[in-house]
């Protein structure tokens, strides 16, 4: 049975076809509507935000993405672009397993290069590529309720000298960042308009710790809360920024943080990789350095996002989250007699939140090695000591406290320590 329309409806079909098209064209972006992209492939961004200096900015969500997910701002390399980010990294991988949010800036100015020495960009709020890059991270907070405290930042070369800046202009934004083949912050900066620095990228710039780190500091006047941890990734055969950079962002970002200059721990996890951490022993210390002997400049290789992911805490094998410097204080004393001693430590958890399963470490004075201990395991017996908690007092609640100690051989020197991190975070000492 077929129905004929009558006549008079005929001239409205058209009308109707050209008045959905219409709906349908016009449909607002999802960056207008503030609402998800499409999953699981890579979606360019518009009518972000502030945006001083034209970037542009791609989103890669997972088809798994969490609830309150974590951010990693993916930096590009000179003459690369934000797809090319995605292409060329594992970045995207990663969020497919880990349900994390990848956002990836892209320059449209003619060297693709991102500004790194401008006065504007080496000033919080100052103008230029990070506020534009601060305006992405808000409206991927905003749209997919993004947990504030897992936002993360990493690049190559350009991108890794922006990863140093942004963790200097926003340190109240990143929790950490892993930079790969970059520049402290400050060293690139110019003031003739120039984006190139020639002193700074043939490693000539040096200054003390305390220089590097209130060139950070001045970035956020007044700033005194918690700052990103950092990583760092240089080749000893870099010929365009030269391998003296990399000493350079030990000084300044361990100096930042709080932590001595001396190696926590050292080792070598891949045949000609040295990693040095400062600050605590595991894979979330402070500061992370990775030294590949005989690499060029183009050290990125598949495989070493993963191993900033374990940096950042993100993959599902990574420690528990640590307290935030300042949330821990340690009493230690000791007793003496001829060439033997003990110690007495208390660690009280000065924070917010509960800390479960925490180790504290330190560094012995010169000629003591201990004989036996309570409360904790320690290991090494000598040097740089990680107390890891025992099965009873690995909780530690808000103002609670655990006390500890230990028996050790001394040569004169009976002293107790003078600094002590509790899971990678600094602790006020008493």
């Amino acid at each position: 049975m077929s129905i004929t329309p009558r006549r008079p409806l005929r001239p409205v079909l058209p009308a109707l076809l050209l008045l959905l098209a219409a709906v349908l064209f016009a449909a607002p972006t999802a960056s207008a509507r503030t609402e998800a992209a499409p999953t699981a492939t890579l979606t360019e961004i518009t009518d972000f935000g502030t945006n001083p200096s034209n970037l542009q900015m791609y989103l890669y969500v997972p088809d798994n993405v969490t609830a309150h997910p974590a951010v990693v701002v993916a930096v590009h390399y000179c003459t690369g672009s934000g797809p090319a980010m995605y292409n060329g990294t594992e970045w995207a991988q990663l969020a497919d397993t880990y349900g994390f949010v990848v956002i990836y800036p892209s320059v449209t100015r003619s060297s693709k290069c991102f500004d790194v020495s401008s006065p504007q960009a080496l000033k919080r709020g100052g103008g230029s590529d990070p506020v534009g890059i601060k305006s992405m991270i808000d409206w991927t907070v905003n749209t997919y309720s993004a947990d504030t405290s897992r936002i993360y930042a990493t690049g190559i070369s350009s991108g890794a000298m922006m990863t140093n800046v942004l963790l200097g202009d926003y340190p109240d934004v990143f929790a950490a960042g892993a930079a790969f083949s970059g520049v402290p912050f400050g060293c690139f900066a110019t003031t003739d308009g120039s984006e190139w620095n020639s002193a700074c990228s043939g490693g000539t710039i040096a200054h003390t710790p305390q220089e590097w780190g209130d060139l950070v500091r001045a970035a956020y006047p007044g700033y005194t809360g918690t700052r990103p941890r950092m990583q760092v990734w240089h080749g000893t055969e870099d010929d365009v920024l030269r391998y003296p950079n990399f000493g350079e962002e030990i000084k300044q970002w361990t100096n930042v943080l709080g932590v001595s200059q001396t190696p926590a721990a050292s080792d070598s996890p891949v045949s000609g990789w040295n990693r040095t951490r400062y600050g605590a022993t595991g894979d979330r210390a402070p500061v992370e350095a990775i030294s590949l002997q005989g690499v060029g400049h183009n050290l990125y290789a598949w495989g070493m996002a993963a191993r900033a992911l374990t940096f950042f805490g993100l993959d599902s094998s990574g420690p528990a989250p640590q307290p935030q410097p300042g949330a821990c204080k340690v009493t230690a004393t000791t007793n003496a007699w001829n060439t033997g001693l003990t110690a007495s430590v208390t660690i009280t958890n000065t924070g917010t939140t509960t800390i479960n399963n925490w180790q504290l470490a330190f560094t012995l004075p010169t000629g003591q090695t201990i004989t036996n201990g309570w409360g904790a395991t320690y290991t090494p017996s000598s040097g740089t000591v990680t107390a890891t908690n025992a099965t009873y007092n690995g909780t530690l609640a808000p103002n609670a406290s655990v006390s500890i100690g230990y028996q050790a051989n001394h040569g004169g020197n009976s002293a107790a320590p003078g600094a002590f991190t509790l899971n990678g975070a600094a602790c006020t000492a008493s």
